[in-house]
């Protein structure tokens, strides 16, 4: 059987020569009678149909389902299809092994963004009446505690001025006794010693009072130093109570400072605070969204209604260059028809065309629904082995019937030939 482009070629020298024939013929006849008209050349007619190789292909084209490029070395965990199968819009058809991984890390957001939400919650409703009541509890007892020690160091401070004032009076007292025995026993001393001097005391007698009078000396040198002792002693007790009780102050003044402080920090919503929450909150949504969205490429859904073409890989199977299966809407089904380029500008949309092919009997029909604008190296190729390869042909698709396409919904990639009407619609 001659493809449309060599009927093409055999027609012409064959209307070449029936010219030749008749040009020859009338230039013999031309020494002839003058009076014979010369004979009206008919031209070729035009052509009323344009054939083409196509095949069969659901409408829309075939769809390869394949993994997303992230997931490498996937393998099918589960596959929910058999070829021949119908499915929805947006049903399984396999789900990867990874996705057992990724919808624990699912979980592990939303928890993420239900704990961000309760912070943001918690931030917007401010302090609990329970904590606000439990800080103003330690605000008093801040104050309790500063008024009791500084109170108490106030009685050592005084007590020890007492003390102090008690013992140097009577360390003064014992001074001013030792003094009045010192000058007495200076007088007694000096009186011996005139007496010895007359010779009316010996010496003994005198010494005796010599060694009153050192004794005396010495107990006032004694009790001098002992007053200044504990005045001593007393002072840097005084200068360390005095201290103690200073510090008691400003501590007491700085913990109910901080007390005070807390608690208008715990009575208030910062909007500092509230811009962190909110911040935390929209950080963990759009983790959580990125964490469902890798799931649901783990999950591979039909584009659209569709048949199960052929399946490449099935569970526990890599996923492989060809995919995971082909998807194809062949409740519509369509032809691919190369028309040679020649012959491209003839085909409108809306011209009727029928589909032959060995492979089914009787005739399909259908019409153009699409032409294309590029022209490319023909991929469809007839069974004569003379047949030209390099032939530039114009993709144009034809919608068959529906009952016509029911017919063929299982023949895609079907090679058949394409006839087109051309007179079904009027040439511009």
């Amino acid at each position: 059987m001659l493809n449309p482009r060599q009927w093409t070629q055999a027609t012409i020298p064959i209307a070449l020569g029936a010219v030749v024939l008749v040009g020859g013929g009338t230039v013999l006849l031309r020494g002839r009678a003058a009076e014979t008209p010369a004979p009206v050349v008919t031209p070729l007619p035009s052509p009323t149909v344009v054939t083409a190789l196509g095949q069969l292909e659901p409408a829309g084209e075939v769809i390869t389902l394949a993994a997303p490029p992230s997931s490498t070395d996937s393998r099918i965990a589960r596959l929910l299809v058999e070829e021949g199968d119908r499915v929805r819009a947006g049903q399984v058809v396999a789900v990867l092994d990874e996705a057992e991984r990724l919808a624990a890390a699912v979980e592990r957001a939303d928890r993420q963004v239900d704990s961000a939400q309760a912070a943001l919650d918690r931030v917007r409703a401010g302090a609990k009446r329970g904590e606000l009541n439990a800080q103003s509890a330690e605000i008093d007892r801040v104050r309790a505690q500063r008024d009791g020690d500084w109170r108490s160091q106030r009685a050592t401070l005084d007590r020890l001025l007492a003390e102090r004032d008690t013992q140097l009076a009577a360390q003064r007292a014992t001074i001013a006794r030792l003094e009045a025995e010192l000058a007495n026993a200076q007088v007694e001393a000096d009186r011996y010693a005139s007496l010895y001097g007359t010779g009316a005391i010996s010496a003994s007698q005198r010494d005796s009072k010599t060694t009153t009078l050192d004794t005396a000396r010495a107990r006032l040198v004694e009790a001098r130093a002992n007053l200044a002792q504990i005045d001593a002693s007393y002072r840097e007790k005084v200068v360390e109570a005095q201290a103690s009780l200073d510090r008691i102050r400003t501590t007491g003044v700085a913990q109910l400072t901080a007390a005070r402080a807390t608690l208008d920090r715990i009575a208030e919503v910062r909007p500092t605070d509230l811009r962190v929450a909110e911040a935390d909150l929209a950080a963990a949504i759009a983790a959580a969204k990125q964490a469902r969205a890798d799931l649901n490429r783990a999950i591979i859904r039909a584009p659209r209604d569709s048949q199960v073409l052929k399946i490449y890989a099935r569970p526990g199977e890599l996923v492989g260059s060809q995919g995971i299966a082909d998807l194809g809407q062949t409740q519509f089904m369509e032809v691919v028809a190369e028309v040679y380029d020649t012959d491209a500008p003839k085909v409108r949309v809306g011209q009727t065309a029928t589909i032959t092919s060995d492979a089914f009997s009787g005739e399909l029909r259908g019409a153009v629904v699409r032409s294309g604008l590029q022209v490319r190296k023909q991929t469809t190729r007839d069974i004569d082995p003379s047949a030209n390869l390099d032939e530039r042909v114009v993709e144009v698709r034809i919608r068959l019937e529906p009952t016509d396409g029911q017919r063929v919904a299982n023949l895609t990639n079907l090679q058949v030939k394409a006839t087109i009407d051309l007179k079904s619609l009027p040439q511009p």
